[in-house]
């Protein structure tokens, strides 16, 4: 590790590196050597010398064996010259006269961890990682934590840990691809287990249908979704998913099969706002307004939050020229999801059909870039074998 990151990280512990107090009492000269040493180890780290600042530290430690601050600084600064044993025993002796320095606590759960020390690793980290508050700490004994509990198996725990780390830091990258990991892992687990408790089962039929969807095999997620219906058609859920299957198609006769699909899936449970909103979207490519109404209202109804079908019932009231509800709803909808390209574009439709040029100048610049993103999105779906259900962009371009 680089000396400024030590010194810089000396900065986060908030450690209070230059005011060491002595808990017991010296003879003036053994003072005067423990503020000579302090001195020099502040004129080393100045000079981004963690290397030369470590004896300083040691010999503090050797004259006062209670000096939190020097056992703590000489750990953490012989932790980031990637010296995880030589850290251990100075992050433990300062914790073991003020145990609730969380930080430190950190540091050692990991140099534990990646000296091989797994029991007291998994240990250290469980008892400081709730109680750290600075980010770049958190994130990492966050990950060493969840490292440790994937390799014994624990991935209930791991995935506990990595959502409390996503809740908290949703765009950093390394947490969302932890996160994929170790959800992907617990659902290969939970698949492997289906198959030995229930191998034929509709559930099983169900689980495979959407791993052969994941791969692009259509027609095998549909057959598994029919098999999975023969053996249980009230299976919650089911009928919905097979109708995604099917309105992806460029079949006719899947379309139509689709919305009888969708229909099952509300006789099964007439709280299905997804269904609801499908059929919105059937009715209105029909030129049915008054169902596409009427499919898109009882769907708000169910989930008001739902912006997909806000917008839907928006689409509708501006043909049936009621553009005040349309924008009110347009103007709620994009409250809720900024990121909709449709909504967007429909929204810029309406300001500038009102005459107010500028507003929708900038909403559809907005739904460009969001349009681009999902294009771009699209392009990632395709190399990975997957087909998304519907696009938004798509109804954008297809019904303008």
């Amino acid at each position: 590790m680089g000396a400024q990151r030590a010194v810089r990280l000396l900065g986060i512990l908030s450690f209070a590196l230059f005011s060491f107090r002595c808990f017991a009492q010296s003879a003036p000269s053994h003072q005067e050597q423990i503020e000579s040493h302090k001195h020099q180890a502040q004129v080393f780290l100045k000079e981004n010398r963690p290397d030369l600042a470590i004896p300083e530290f040691r010999a503090i430690v050797a004259l006062d064996r209670n000096n939190v601050d020097a056992m703590g600084n000489l750990g953490v600064l012989l932790f980031f010259q990637g010296d995880y044993a030589g850290a251990i025993p100075p992050l433990r002796a300062a914790l073991k006269v003020r145990h609730t320095l969380w930080k430190l606590g950190a540091l050692l759960g990991i140099a534990e961890k990646r000296g091989g020390d797994y029991t007291r690793a998994r240990a250290d980290l469980e008892k400081a990682f709730p109680k750290i508050l600075e980010e770049k700490i958190k994130i990492e004994a966050g990950m060493e934590l969840i490292e440790v509990y994937a390799g014994a198996g624990e991935l209930d725990k791991a995935a506990a840990v990595v959502d409390g780390l996503s809740g908290l830091y949703p765009a950093n990258p390394e947490i969302l691809w932890t996160s994929y990991r170790i959800h992907s892992d617990l659902a290969a687990q939970a698949m492997l287990s289906l198959s030995m408790v229930a191998p034929k089962s509709a559930l099983m039929h169900q689980v495979m249908a959407h791993e052969l969807a994941k791969q692009g095999d259509t027609a095998g997620a549909i057959r598994n979704y029919h098999e999975a219906l023969m053996i249980d058609p009230s299976l919650p859920g089911l009928h919905f998913e097979l109708a995604e299957m099917l309105n992806a198609s460029e079949s006719q006769q899947e379309l139509e099969e689709a919305e009888g699909e969708y229909q099952a899936a509300l006789s099964v449970d007439k709280f299905d706002e997804k269904s609801e909103f499908r059929l919105g979207e059937i009715a209105y490519r029909k030129g049915d307004l008054e169902g596409a109404y009427a499919h898109y209202s009882r769907a708000m109804h169910l989930q008001p939050n739902d912006t997909e079908a806000e917008i839907g019932l928006a689409k509708v009231l501006a043909e049936m020229k009621q553009s005040e509800r349309a924008q009110s709803l347009l103007e709620h909808a994009l409250q809720v999801d900024p990121s909709s390209a449709v909504g967007h574009y429909r929204l810029s439709t309406l300001y500038r059909q009102a005459g107010r040029t500028a507003d929708a100048k900038r909403e559809m610049e907005e739904y460009q870039k969001y349009k681009r993103m999902k294009e771009q999105l699209r392009d990632i779906y395709r190399e990975m074998r997957e087909k998304p259900v519907k696009q938004e962009s798509d109804e954008v371009d297809s019904r303008k």
